[in-house]
């Protein structure tokens, strides 16, 4: 079954699942989407640098939260660090380190919808991908009031018996309204920051509020970026500090665009990446090829302590078959490209369709190194293409908002870089991004 066109826009070409969907609407109160990191604690100290947090937020994505931050405290944004990156609209709980800052400074802040606990200090600080993984507990609302019982257990069943569900990067990472963040890191790979910066700040796309559509449409016409820069409004707050950079030197794009946080702009490139993963994967389903079980060429990375390790087995018809029994076990799983300038290829299907996806977008991989911003360089690495699901609880009952419609509420847990979302599109299958 394919997938509408907003998903194909971010490589994401089909369904897995053939069941119908319930449909239905996410996150129609933040709290609707509860997601908690399952922490991997610093050591404590008595004297650290780092000052660490469990930071507790409704309705505050995590990049926009670290800006607000700093801004409150009079740091620089690098001062502070995290492990994941948490979705706007949500309710999440999450670990931060604020570096040099003292816990009295901390305790003063007042930030709406913000709760800071349980502080201590530590020689180290939080960096990204420092968790084991998140919880979740979502409710989907407004979903058919015909679907019953025996039909999500159907649409389970395929999920449960192979342990997970396809990998995918959901659309958070791309931007749900605004999915562009792919878009702009392929022109960063491709050293044209005009046009990674005017994506970014301009590049008008049906579904923004009103204002600020026209507000991008007149920008991207006429290129007045001190103009820009006072109509903008304080909400689009990284737009405004490239606006600032561009009205003092408007051809400065390579430094408007270093005028974003670090992890910001690493983003974009992870983005691109993403989305070449997507397609990869789209593809190796389009093929009806596994995603829980090898075949000969594919590369598998074994798991330990519950995560997946940066290390890569090729299959080859000698091995397949112990490799296989390990992957049955969850000691193992197969993986798909993150392309990067040091790409490690499988072979067999699985490298025809990676050489395939990245000769249609014409790009190489030593596209990836930047010379002009190195820190956003990637060698690439590999990607599991099944999300391991150990377990999956849910509810249906009447829902309390829409009357005459039914919630569903899913609890279960996820390895770190694995999308909830992408589990919830394949039971909702949604035909409007909004409703993600």
């Amino acid at each position: 079954m394919n997938s509408p066109d907003f998903e194909q826009r971010i490589g994401i070409e089909l369904f897995w699942t053939d069941e119908p969907g319930v449909y239905g609407k996410l996150r129609t109160y933040p709290e609707d989407f509860y997601v908690a990191e399952l922490f991997l604690y610093p050591p404590k100290t008595e004297d650290g640098r780092f000052l660490i947090d469990e930071v507790h937020c409704k309705n505050w994505e995590t990049n926009t939260l670290i800006h607000e931050l700093a801004n409150r405290l009079h740091v620089s944004q690098r001062r502070i660090s995290f492990a994941g990156t948490k979705d706007k609209r949500s309710y999440s709980t999450q670990l931060m380190s604020f570096e040099n800052i003292s816990t009295d400074k901390l305790a003063a802040l007042a930030i709406n919808d913000v709760c800071i606990q349980n502080a201590y200090r530590s020689p180290i600080p939080i960096r990204i991908g420092d968790l084991l993984g998140n919880r979740f507990e979502i409710k989907v609302r407004n979903i058919k009031s015909t679907v019953t019982v025996e039909q999500l257990n159907s649409m389970m069943t395929k999920i449960q018996t192979h342990g997970g569900f396809p990998n995918f990067y959901g659309i958070q990472r791309f931007g749900a309204i605004r999915s562009i963040t792919h878009i702009v890191g392929k022109h960063i790979i491709h050293d044209d920051f005009e046009k990674a910066v005017m994506t970014y700040v301009a590049h008008p796309l049906p579904g923004e509020q009103e204002e600020t559509y026209q507000l991008r449409e007149s920008l991207e016409q006429t290129r007045d970026y001190a103009k820009a820069f006072h109509a903008y409004p304080a909400s689009l707050n990284f737009e405004k500090a490239i606006l600032n950079k561009l009205r003092q030197n408007p051809t400065d794009f390579n430094g408007a665009l270093q005028e974003l946080p670090k992890n910001l702009l690493l983003m974009f490139v992870h983005a691109y990446q993403s989305y070449l993963f997507n397609r990869m994967l789209s593809e190796r389903l389009r093929r009806d090829l596994p995603i829980h079980q090898a075949i000969t060429g594919d590369v598998i990375s074994p798991i330990r302590n519950s995560a997946v390790q940066d290390e890569y087995l090729s299959v080859t018809h000698v091995n397949i078959e112990k490799v296989n029994r390990q992957l049955l076990k969850k000691k193992a799983v197969v993986t798909g490209l993150l392309v990067g300038s040091k790409p490690h290829f499988a072979e067999g299907e699985m490298g025809e369709i990676e050489h395939m996806v990245i000769e249609k977008e014409k790009i190489d991989p030593r596209d990836f190194i930047v010379p002009e911003i190195p820190y956003l360089s990637s060698s690439g690495s590999r990607r599991a293409v099944l999300a391991l699901l150990p377990s999956i609880e849910w509810t249906m009952t009447a829902d309390d908002v829409y009357p005459g419609k039914q919630a569903l509420t899913l609890h279960f847990e996820l390895q770190k870089g694995c999308y909830a979302t992408s589990l919830v599109r394949e039971i909702m299958k949604a035909d409007d991004p909004k409703n993600y």
